[in-house]
């Protein structure tokens, strides 16, 4: 174990949903903490921000074009950071989208949306990266959960669907992959302000709502998303499996 706890140094990450807001926050702490890092977005998303600012604390980064729905492009895209890097010992799930739509009105394109990017885009990268770390025996998996994979929230079903299902992902392939010495685990965050839920936290009536279900009367931040993410990665992390790591700001706990 380090000297300083919660050090990656030696160790290669890759970031899905990494140009803006949370996930940009996740490979800049797992940089700053170390890591090398792979970053993966859309095509029609520029990761230079992300790669800019982990270029500040000397590490590398590896910008990678990933639509996470193109299955088939999956594979290869975990070959090359392992041939880029050596190896890949961290992967986190963050790609992800909320469309919020009453039950009602939900259609089932909606609802494909959901969980082909969600649950279904990070369980084939999930996949693919453990097949090396199992061979290595070594690894960490972690995806962005919510706390509305615990919760109801009102007029976002679909998305709570989604983050149900991903955490019941944790917990089977953490029970799964333990004995390859791999972890698995999730970051539930509650309301954080990013390009995903800015426009519905600018309705003072929904913003009012959020804040009024968490104790402490704010929103969480991208960088605490990530500090938590950093953890998790970590050797001292190592007896953390099949966890959900709540960062709601005490949401769920009344």
């Amino acid at each position: 174990m380090n000297d300083l706890p919660f050090q990656l140094s030696g160790k290669t990450a890759f970031v899905t949903g990494a140009a803006t807001g949370i996930g940009a926050a996740i490979a800049v702490a797992l940089a700053r903490s170390g890591a090398q890092l792979a970053i993966g977005d859309k095509p029609s998303n520029s990761l230079a921000s992300t790669r800019d600012a982990i270029a500040r604390y000397d590490r590398r980064a590896l910008p990678i074009e990933l639509d996470v729905r193109d299955l088939g492009g999956i594979p290869s895209v975990i070959e090359s950071v392992e041939r880029h890097f050596g190896k890949l010992d961290i992967v986190v799930n963050n790609a992800g989208i909320n469309r919020p739509s009453p039950g009602v009105e939900v259609t089932p394109d909606e609802w494909d949306d959901h969980f082909n990017i969600n649950v279904k885009g990070g369980f084939f990268i999930a996949q693919a990266a453990a097949r090396g770390m199992i061979e290595r025996r070594y690894g960490r998996v972690i995806f962005i959960s919510s706390q509305s994979g615990l919760v109801g929230i009102p007029g976002q079903p679909v998305y709570c669907a989604t983050k149900g299902a991903i955490n019941q992902l944790v917990r089977t392939l953490g029970v799964e992959w333990a004995k390859s010495g791999i972890t698995v685990n999730a970051v539930a965050p509650t309301f954080v302000e990013t390009n995903l839920t800015r426009r519905r936290l600018e309705n003072p009536e929904f913003r009012g709502f959020v804040l009024g279900k968490i104790p402490g009367g704010q929103l969480a931040t991208p960088e605490q998303i990530a500090a938590a993410v950093v953890y998790l990665a970590s050797d001292e992390a190592a007896m953390v499996n099949g966890d959900i790591l709540r960062v709601d700001g005490g949401w769920t706990a009344w």
